[in-house]
């Protein structure tokens, strides 16, 4: 009979094996971590950390792709063999493991741990949902908060509770701690519009037991009438009734995908999948039509944090300055989006992987969706009426294409779109939705209130706090290459001293190229420009550098004193626009480990040293930002605020890349209206 240890070894050597064929085909070195390679990296790490006790077991609190250098990236991409020779693969990992933060690099190729490190510095990783649930469930067996519900007349059966990090404001030492934070859920599914305000569960994520408790709670729990959403318990009237629309594709999709890459119109991408950043757009290259070839535009982007400050000082409250993307991972909260209300009739679905905490794949089925959009809108056009006799119009439907993804974190939706266009510009819009954060008030009329209540009366004892929602996104533009320059074309205005013209004024352009990073610290809004990443090393035919515009949307800038511990650990929201040169290990705006962090590893921290950035390996960072005052009508569900921004070509092309775009042929489509 065989022993447990043979048995161990037999199932360790079987799995190995499975993985090894799947290895060997991976398509492209970029690609997100497969099911079967996150039980690879679990299986090669629990040999190196067993089990031994509930609070030294390892813990995996991110899983990702350590993905090849980028010179490495670029080789293999120009390689002529065909097939190319597969990549070595290599998975990074930060895992806890006695109450410490472990980054293993596993290589997946040679099955094994090449190298292994113990975090030292401050802050703590991303949460796992896994923790977060366990947490929450801790309440219910705590006797100070069972008597504190019962005391009040609320049915614990009815209590749901929910995490909170809580921060850093000046602690010498931090323990790695949540709050909990409690709703009732009787008479609604609006989880977060019946808040117990005012009592709150300090856990100790570590030894996952409670470690404070405080019941402050003199305010009543908001009514649960008037927040029911879902369509099928509403009741007449309803309205406006909304006819529908479809975008028909008689002939198809116009888009190709073949595993994680993605060709349409005279687009060509990679999209990747972290369980931290969501949805990452790579190697994303345009078809010159002139040039009869692809070429390069991004090398890689991503959502890099999402710092979200709330604006009530009080002590329920003032911790709640989340760094979402950090804290609790775009990817990890991403919704399985669903057909026809998520994404239109035309798209295609993908599936995404990240790995739970006891180091098992997490399967979310659809994850993103790829669709072709098109909303009535003109691509360019054109009525030629000064040729006598004659009237010449010209026109063509804008087209474009869109993955999104939708990620759930607490309370907010957030919708991510990548928008191609054939044009040549990449749109990136971010739409916020779902349900907002309330603080349960003492007021049901604005009369009543003689205080500061920090946001908005939106019912009856349910108040709308101020907040914000700064989303920095990283993007590593490569225009025609990876040697870059960042220029700032300064619009002045220029008074005119010639007497032979009317004209007193005009304006100019004034063009200044960023030789280092302070050159490139840039708060939009303050000056008259225009910003763009340009190829120094390549012209047209006219001498125009060749580049693409960074063209903002709305423009909003943190509020907070310089000194305030939120503002101190998010001051990569300093700035909208940030550059630094390429550095495969400067991710994360917010640095590597945002819980409970202290500001000393970020964007703005990393920026100091003031690098060289002129005719070099560059990356764009560019701060969305929202002030949000609530109002009614973002309650009990928030309508869609959208915002965002393009990047569009600027003198990169020789002409107009859309000039010979073949208008769509007309389809006869039988009439299928019913008749009585």
């Amino acid at each position: 009979m065989a022993s447990t240890a043979q048995l161990v070894l037999f199932f360790i050597v079987i799995t190995l094996l499975s993985t090894l064929s799947v290895l060997a085909t991976h398509p492209h070195p970029l690609d997100p971590l497969t099911p079967a390679e996150f039980n690879l990296v679990r299986t090669i790490i629990s040999r190196s950390y067993p089990a031994s006790s509930t609070h030294t077991n390892l813990t995996f609190q991110y899983v990702g792709l350590d993905e090849p250098d980028k010179h490495a990236i670029l080789s293999w991409l120009s390689s002529k063999s065909k097939p190319r020779v597969p990549m070595p693969r290599r998975a990074f990992v930060v895992a806890r493991f006695e109450k410490k933060s472990l980054e293993i690099t596993v290589d997946l190729s040679s099955l094994s741990i090449v190298s292994t490190k113990v975090f030292k510095g401050h802050g703590f990783p991303m949460l796992t949902l896994d923790e977060q649930t366990t947490a929450s469930e801790l309440p219910f067996k705590y006797k100070p908060f069972i008597e504190s519900v019962n005391e009040k007349g609320l049915d614990l059966s009815q209590v749901v509770c929910t995490t909170f990090t809580v921060g850093w404001f000046g602690q010498v030492k931090t323990d790695r701690i949540l709050n909990i934070q409690c709703f009732y859920k009787n008479g609604t599914i609006t989880l977060y519009a019946r808040p117990l305000e005012g009592i709150t569960v300090v856990v100790d994520l570590d030894e996952m037991k409670i470690v404070g408790y405080s019941d402050r709670m003199v305010a009543p729990v908001p009514e649960a009438e008037g927040t029911e959403y879902r369509a099928s318990e509403l009741k007449p009237p309803f309205g406006p009734e909304l006819k529908g629309s479809a975008f028909l594709q008689p002939r198809g999709p116009g888009f190709e995908i073949h595993g994680h890459t993605v060709r349409w119109a005279n687009w060509e991408f990679h999209i990747g999948f972290d369980i931290r950043a969501g949805p990452i757009i790579s190697l994303a290259s345009i078809y010159d039509l002139e040039k009869q070839e692809y070429r390069r535009v991004l090398y890689r982007g991503f959502i890099s944090e999402l710092f979200v400050p709330y604006m009530d000082p009080t002590e329920d409250w003032y911790y709640k300055t989340y760094f979402d993307s950090g804290e609790f991972g775009f990817g990890q909260s991403a919704s399985s989006l669903q057909p026809l209300t998520d994404c239109p009739s035309n798209a295609v679905f993908h599936d995404a992987f990240y790995q739970s905490s006891d180091g098992n794949p997490v399967h979310i089925p659809n994850a993103f969706c790829i669709f072709e959009k098109y909303a009535g809108d003109v691509m360019w056009r054109h009525t030629e009426i000064g040729i006598p006799d004659q009237v010449i119009t010209e026109a063509r439907p804008d087209v474009s294409l869109v993955v999104r993804m939708v990620s759930t974190i607490g309370n907010y939706d957030y919708i991510i779109d990548w928008e191609f266009k054939p044009s040549g510009s990449i749109k990136l819009g971010v739409g916020l939705s779902g349900i907002l954060e309330v603080k349960g008030g003492k007021y049901t009329h604005t009369d009543q209130i003689k205080e500061e209540v920090y946001g908005t009366l939106l019912a009856d004892y349910t108040i709308g706090i101020n907040h914000d929602h700064f989303l920095t996104y990283y993007l590593d533009l490569d225009i025609d290459g990876e040697a870059n320059s960042f220029v700032k074309s300064n619009l002045e205005i220029v008074t005119v001293t010639d007497h032979n013209t009317p004209r007193k004024s005009y304006w100019k352009v004034v063009r200044e190229t960023a030789i280092t990073e302070a050159d490139a610290r840039i708060n939009l809004g303050l000056k008259a420009s225009e910003l763009a990443v340009v190829n120094p090393n390549k012209e047209t035919k006219p001498g125009n550098k060749m580049g693409y515009r960074l063209i903002p949307s709305s423009v909003s800038h943190p509020l907070l004193v310089a000194d305030d511990y939120p503002k101190i650990r998010a001051a990569f929201t300093n700035y909208n626009v940030w550059v630094t040169p390429y550095n495969k290990s400067e991710k994360w705006a917010g640095g590597p480990y945002a819980d409970r962090s202290r500001g000393d590893d970020t964007l703005a921290a990393w920026n100091q040293r003031d690098r060289k950035i002129e005719n070099k390996d560059i990356v764009l960072w560019y701060t969305v930002g929202f002030h949000h005052v609530p109002s009614q009508e973002d309650f009990p569900v928030m309508p869609t605020l959208s915002g965002g921004f393009e990047l569009r070509p600027t003198n990169f092309f020789e002409r107009n890349p859309v000039l010979k775009v073949l208008p769509p042929k007309h389809v006869n489509l039988p009439n299928c209206t019913l008749k009585s």
